[in-house]
């Protein structure tokens, strides 16, 4: 029974990898959706045309398959590349090539399959849930933070990450539901939101939490930025069915340091959250852990 090419596609658009198919004079003939998602890319943009210059370093990855010379089982270890954005950020992403061949053994094309580098390791984040919006909206913010990030290892200037959770954001969910707990979530959002300047961005990053990118250049200027968010959540008059809910946000603060990954800073970060916490609501805490709260 011949599958349809439909199908097919349907089934390589659904996996988490980015997925290249070149045909055997180097045209794209096929770009899934987690590879538009990496590199920003469409397939639009792609079919029928050579790879782009600034992705090129995917096709000197680890390539496997059925040489003309020896037998070799596909590798799954894949090589490390600096490949590049569409908007001009770098995306290291590890790789790996497949030589497609015919039934007679001739070369008909290569397959590409890549993924960003971080994400064998997994940048730490709050629990989704499964909610397939929260997690589109992790990857928004995931993507300024790797944009942020790579401009900062390139020589730019240092930037701030704040992990922000909303006290009362687990407790609310548990007594009025899904829909209080997020209706109140996006009233403190949009509130915090007016404390960011053009370029700094902030987003979901699970079920109960928020992360913000600062561009402030200072640990010192960072904890003051801090200090502003936390005003404005306090301003969130938030009510639900009449009852005004008083809310409270903890906040930890990481100032990008040295050469550590994105993940290192967000466990920072995270562990800077959690002392907020334990010292009470409406507190930013900088990392690393073990510097005492800051009271705002």
């Amino acid at each position: 029974m011949n599958v349809p090419n439909e199908l097919i596609e349907s089934a390589l658009d659904s996996l988490p990898e980015g997925i290249a198919v070149l045909d055997k004079c180097g045209a794209v003939a096929f770009w899934n959706r987690a590879a538009q998602g990496i590199t920003g890319h469409t397939s639009v943009d792609l079919l029928a045309q050579p790879i782009p210059e600034a992705l090129e370093t995917l096709l000197r990855s680890e390539c496997s398959g059925y040489p003309e010379d020896e037998e070799t089982a596909p590798s799954a270890r894949g090589t490390l590349v600096q490949t590049q954005h569409k908007l001009g950020h770098r995306v290291p992403a590890i790789a790996r090539s497949l030589v497609l061949r015919d039934g007679l053994g001739g070369r008909i094309g290569t397959a590409i399959l890549f993924r960003p580098a971080e994400s064998l390791d997994g940048l730490p984040v709050g629990d989704a849930g499964g909610d397939s919006t929260i997690e589109a909206c992790q990857a928004d913010i995931e993507d300024r933070l790797a944009a942020v990030h790579a401009d900062f290892e390139q020589g730019g200037m240092p930037f701030g990450v704040f992990w922000i959770a909303v006290d009362q954001a687990r407790e609310l969910r548990e007594t009025h539901g899904v829909m209080a707990c997020e209706a109140m979530l996006d009233k403190v959002e949009r509130a915090m939101a007016n404390g960011l300047r053009p370029g700094e961005a902030m987003g979901r990053w699970g079920k109960f939490e928020l992360l913000a990118v600062s561009h402030e250049r200072t640990p010192e200027m960072l904890v003051e930025h801090g200090h502003l968010l936390v005003g404005l959540a306090r301003t969130a008059d938030f009510r639900w069915w009449g009852d005004r809910m008083s809310l409270t946000v903890s906040i930890g603060a990481a100032q990008s340091a040295g050469d550590e990954t994105l993940k290192q800073l967000l466990d920072r970060a995270r562990e800077a959250m959690a002392s907020s916490m334990d010292a009470g609501g409406n507190h930013i805490a900088l990392a690393p852990e073990g510097r005492a709260c800051l009271p705002s």
